[in-house]
């Protein structure tokens, strides 16, 4: 018995290649003490910049059956040869009961395509692609048919090598021209996002670089020093000046006024 539980997973490898696990499927086999699992994981490698991979692994547990399957994806590496952000041609191809159909798109369309398509040409590197599922939209097939459709991609070099002509432009390469020159926004914010890309790439390696000879600060240290702090004995509080009874200032002014009065009384008697 085979169950399959979707998951798309994207993961950042150390050696610059990324990997989207497609799919996980569960398998239970019954034996004398109950049911025994396993779990198989389907993923793509990639670097996004032509190079693409499709593994699949089986072992006990998931994480086990994922990093199983990354290796073998990482073994079937293979280049994609692409125009610009986009295929060279349009192609279809099959594999078992699904078939796949790509064809080049104008730059700014995107890629449009289910999950399990875009997960293998997204890693692969194209960003402008129209595609179409005829047949069985199983996983697996889908992604060895999409697989096998860009290992049968040729340049325009290619071909004209291998027959010895010269060729016109093609189509694709038209359409590629036209965008630049009327939607040159679209290719400039392509090509900025490329560069972020690539310097975000050269700010963590550098990060990774750096690591060792960066002064590692405490926690413990940090919890010392607020414990500390709050232990310090407090300066006293300054007390509020109490207001003064209404009265007690009253008697002593009543006391100078009538002493004043007294002393011009006491000096006209001794004239």
């Amino acid at each position: 018995m085979a169950e399959q539980m979707t998951r798309e997973d994207t993961q950042r490898e150390g050696d610059g290649l990324d990997s989207t696990t497609v799919g996980i499927y569960r398998t239970a086999a019954v034996v004398k003490g109950g049911r025994r699992f396993s779990f198989g994981a389907l993923v793509v490698v990639g670097d996004r910049n032509g190079r693409v991979g499709l593994g699949y692994g089986k072992a006990p547990g998931v994480p086990a059956a994922i990093e199983k399957a990354q290796k073998e994806a990482k073994k079937s590496l293979e280049m994609v040869r692409l125009e610009g952000s986009t295929l060279p041609h349009a192609i279809t191809a099959e594999f078992g009961a699904s078939t796949v159909k790509m064809v080049p798109a104008a730059p700014g369309t995107g890629v449009i395509a289910g999950a399990t398509v875009r997960a293998v040409l997204e890693l692969a590197g194209v960003r402008d692609c129209l595609t179409k599922v005829y047949g069985s939209t199983n996983q697996k097939n889908l992604c060895k048919a999409t697989y096998a459709g860009l290992m049968q991609l040729r340049q325009k070099a290619q071909v004209e090598a291998l027959r010895g002509v010269t060729l016109e432009k093609t189509e694709v390469q038209q359409r590629l021209e036209l965008g630049e020159k009327y939607a040159p926004t679209v290719v400039a914010t392509e090509k900025a996002t490329e560069k972020a890309a690539a310097a975000q790439q050269k700010d963590k390696s550098k990060d990774k670089s750096n690591k060792g000879g960066r002064p590692k600060t405490s926690k413990k240290k940090d919890r010392g020093e607020a414990r500390a702090e709050a232990n310090q004995p407090k300066p006293p509080a300054e007390k509020p000046a109490e207001p003064e009874a209404p009265g007690a200032n009253a008697a002593p002014a009543e006391q100078a006024g009538s002493q004043e009065a007294q002393k011009p009384a006491d000096e006209s008697s001794s004239s």
